[in-house]
Formats: structure tokens, C-alpha cells, sequence
């Protein structure tokens, strides 16, 4: 199904993942290559030095532009691409049917769709699972946790960047940078410099967290569902992902005055049924594992089985809510908690759909957009072309590595998902590669990865793009020195190609 669309695509293979970015880089590096001549590895029409390719590449870029200027212009992500991928294929549309050719555009269409169809609901699953953790306070908790006991800076810069570093690959890069950022803007408030250090840490290592887990971020989960990595084999990047995040981290906290903050109360418990929902989603988990690994089946399979583990537990917390209730008040009551009997008095019944509601829209919907517009550029020629220059004029290694260097300006998901469509001929540990730096290389920047982004948002004017750019050059040292663990234990699986 996916090979069926990279020829249809330009000699790729696969996917991509959370919000931003290789749409603003490839659209440059395009716009170099239309003076060379061009192929189409299409099966189709080459449109790479037409009018209408030429239009729908200024379209991709000013889109992404747009893209880049959210936080600035205020408008949601998802807008300008969603727009630029309906005109992109459009123009696909028009020019196949005036060459009598509609069936092939639209068989490559359906095709893409179909991928992100796929990628949407499995993401959809994870998010609601995560909302449903939200709700029934499982960061809150694990948040009052660590501010009651008092931790110093120092420890608290750690703590809070190991966390990141071990929650991430299981609930996503994006969630776990916003709980530890939390964490520390609540615990030194008012203290921006210490905020900053701490934010930049936590960013470097969700990132890392996330990029040696298929569930850690989008890009992983692309290159699982595209079958080039199986799921057991992203954990050779566990060490690469550890010197990432640990080079960059060990010089910040030199610069840690080891001092402690007030001491803070906030006490938070976990609602009914916390702890069994986290062993849904773990049980979720394990099930598309076992069907993309054991049964060949699309891991989207299990994730779909596991919402419906978590419907039945929310049937079953609601028809029991009123006999739970009544039992603690009769508890409470006897003991004299007059807090927790008050507390009863908000509960609310679970409901699932209202956590699907929550599942971040903006991002599925930019994911579709950006899926579209690349699976629309690389219908027309110019992902055969991109694939050309990097992985035949260059070397494979030399072109991961920029391109995770580029993916601090454009995103991994636009990155993976235009390397993937290419489908170049890489070894396993070149496509290991590849998914490691895309998905640490955003950390060079604040902009680089959807945790930055965020976290701009939540810890504003304390965590800044010129905060983080400061430790940028530290940061390369991690990233760097993660390539160069890469290679070296991992080299034996670069013996098929180069």
C-alpha cells in the first residue's frame, strides 16, 4: 500500500509527523534544483519545469511562510496548509484531466490520503489516551509530587530533564516538554533565568526521549508504520539519544547556582480509575505492537482496539460513579475529611468522547496539509529530483545528518515525510540515521520541534528563541557527539550501502 505510493510519489516509501518544517526547506533547495533537468519517477506526467509545478512550489512555500509566522500573524498552522494542499492537488487534478489522464491523479491522491488516514488515527488514539491521563490528574500529580518535595535547582534541572527523557517515548515528546515545563515555572517563579536553562534542557531531551520510540514522536511512528524500522530496532538509538541529551545537559547545570526554592503546597490526588487507564494504555500499546509485528496488520489496528478498551473502562466508571461516591462520603465522613468530602461534590462522570474532542485538531489537520502538499510535489517530479541530489550526488550519511540540521528550521515531519516519499536506497543504519536526526536535530532551535514551540507559548518571555540560540553551540556538541555514537555502535548495519 505504501510501496504503491512511492512510486506513485517519486520513488518513495513513507510518512510524517507533528507541526512545521522541510516544506520550507525543500521549497529553496527546489527551486535550485528546476534549472537542472528534470525526471519524473512518477509513472506520470513531469511537471517539474511546468507552469503549473513551478506555481505549486511558490504556493508550498508561501504556505509554509505562513506557517513559520504563527506566532507572530496568530493564525493556527493548519490554515495555509490545508488551503495549499487543496490548491496543490487541484492543479494536479486539472492538468491530468486535460492530458486524459484523471484516474492517475486520482489513484495517487487516494493513496496519500490513505497514509495519512492511518498516521491520523493512530495519533488520534494516543492523544485521547494522553487527554484521558490529563483528566484524571496523572501530571497533576506527578507535578505536586516533585514540587512538594523540595528539590534544589540543581536537582530539580535534572529530574526534570531525566523525566522528559523516560516519559516522552511513551507519551509523546510534545506532552511531556509541557508537563516538566509546568513543573519548573511553577517551583521558580519569578526566577527567568533558571526557567530558561531549564526549558532549554527539557526540550533537548524530550526530543531525544522521543527518537528512539516509535510513540516518542511523529517522525518515529512514520518510519514503524512504513516498516523500515521494526519496533525493537529503535532502541539501538537508545544510547545515541542518551549522549544527546546528556552532553548538552552536563554543561547547563555548571552554570546552576545550587540553591533552593520556597517551598510550595500543592497537593494533588489521582481520580478514580488513573492508574487502570495508564495500564489501558500500555495494554493498547502492546496490542498494535503485536499487530504490525506478529500479525502484519497496520499498527493502527491495535491502537483502534485499545480506544475501545478505554470506552468500555469509561462505561464502566460511569455506571459505577454514583455507588464509588457514595461509599467515600460515608468514609470521609466518619474520618472528619471535610476537604475530600467537599471535593466529591465536582465530580464529574468520565466521558471519552469528550477527550477525543481535546485531541490536538490543529496538529492532525497541519499533518494532513503538510502529508497532501508533499505526496502532491513528489506526484509531480520534484521528491525524484530532491532524492537525486542528496542521495546520489551526495553521500547518505552527509544527507541525514544535514537534513536533521535543516529540521531546526522546517520540522522533522515535512523533513521525514519527504524522505520517506523518496524512498532512496540506504541501509538500515542509514535510515536509523536519518530518524535520529530528525528527530533531535530540531533541538538546535526554539522553533525546531512542536515542544519549543509550545513551550514559547507556556513559559512566556522566560523560555525565549534567543534564550535557547544561546545554547545552541552546545547543543550541536550533543548532536554531534550523537551521530558519532550512532555510527560507531551501529556501523556493522551500514555495510549495505554506504
Amino acid at each position: 500500500m505504501l510501496q504503491s505510493f512511492c512510486r506513485l510519489a517519486g520513488g518513495g516509501r513513507r510518512h510524517a509527523r507533528y507541526p512545521d518544517r522541510l516544506a520550507l526547506a525543500s521549497g529553496p533547495l527546489l527551486l535550485l534544483f528546476m534549472a537542472t533537468p528534470a525526471f519524473a519517477a512518477t509513472g506520470g506526467l513531469d511537471l517539474t519545469t511546468s507552469f503549473v509545478g513551478l506555481l505549486a512550489v511558490a504556493i508550498f512555500v508561501l504556505a509554509y511562510a505562513l506557517v513559520m509566522a504563527e506566532e507572530r500573524l496568530h493564525m493556527r498552522k493548519s490554515k495555509p496548509v490545508l488551503v495549499a494542499a487543496g490548491i496543490i492537488w487541484g492543479l494536479i487534478g486539472w492538468v491530468y484531466v486535460k492530458a486524459g489522464m484523471p484516474s492517475e491523479s486520482e489513484h495517487a491522491f487516494r493513496e496519500t490520503l490513505l497514509e495519512f488516514s492511518e498516521l491520523m488515527l493512530f495519533l488520534l488514539v494516543a492523544m485521547t489516551y494522553i487527554n484521558a491521563m490529563e483528566e484524571r490528574n496523572v501530571f497533576d500529580a506527578l507535578r505536586s509530587w516533585m514540587v512538594r518535595k523540595g528539590f534544589s535547582y540543581r536537582m530539580l534541572f535534572w529530574l526534570t530533564g531525566i523525566l522528559a527523557f523516560v516519559i516522552s517515548p511513551i507519551a509523546d515528546n510534545l506532552t511531556t516538554a509541557l508537563l516538566m515545563c509546568a513543573v519548573v515555572t511553577k517551583v521558580a517563579e519569578g526566577d527567568k533565568r533558571f526557567i530558561n536553562l531549564a526549558c532549554v534542557n527539557i526540550v533537548v531531551a524530550a526530543n531525544a526521549g522521543g527518537a528512539f520510540s516509535p510513540f516518542g514522536d511523529i517522525t518515529t511512528l512514520m518510519v514503524w508504520q512504513a516498516g523500515i524500522v521494526h519496533f525493537q530496532e529503535f532502541f539501538a538509538l537508545l544510547v545515541p539519544s542518551m549522549v544527546n541529551f546528556l552532553i548538552p545537559a552536563a554543561v547547563m547545570s555548571v552554570f546552576i547556582k545550587n540553591r533552593k526554592p520556597a517551598s510550595l503546597e500543592d497537593d494533588i490526588w489521582l481520580k478514580r480509575g488513573a492508574r487502570r487507564i495508564i495500564v489501558l494504555f500500555f495494554l493498547t500499546v502492546a496490542t498494535a505492537v503485536a499487530c504490525h509485528t506478529l500479525l502484519h496488520l497496520p499498527p493502527v489496528l491495535g491502537m483502534m482496539t485499545g480506544l475501545g478498551y478505554l470506552q468500555f473502562f469509561g462505561y464502566y466508571l460511569r455506571q459505577s460513579l454514583p455507588r464509588s461516591l457514595e461509599r467515600k462520603r460515608s468514609r470521609y465522613t466518619q474520618r472528619g475529611d471535610w476537604k475530600k468530602l467537599e471535593q466529591l461534590g465536582s465530580v464529574v462522570p468520565f466521558d471519552v468522547f469528550n477527550r477525543v474532542a481535546r485531541a490536538e485538531w490543529d496538529t492532525l489537520l497541519f499533518f494532513y496539509g503538510v502529508v497532501m502538499c508533499v505526496g502532491g510535489l513528489g506526484f509531480m517530479g520534484y521528491l525524484g529530483l530532491l532524492s537525486d541530489v542528496l542521495y546520489t550526488q551526495w553521500h547518505a550519511t552527509g544527507a541525514n545528518i544535514a537534513l536533521g540540521v535543516v529540521s531546526a528550521v522546517v520540522d522533522n515531519i515535512p523533513v521525514m515525510f519527504a524522505v520517506l516519499t523518496m524512498e532512496p536506497d540506504m541501509s538500515h543504519g542509514q535510515w536509523l540515521l536519518i530518524t535520529l536526526t530528525a528527530g533531535v536535530g530540531g533541538s538546535l532551535l526554539s522553533v525546531g520541534s512542536a515542544a519549543g514551540v509550545a513551550l514559547m507559548g507556556q513559559a512566556r518571555g522566560n523560555y525565549t528563541f534567543m534564550g535557547h540560540l544561546r545554547w545552541t553551540p552546545v547543543i550541536a556538541l550533543g548532536y554531534i557527539a550523537s551521530v558519532a555514537t550512532h555510527l560507531w555502535l551501529n556501523g556493522h548495519s551500514f555495510t549495505l550501502h554506504g
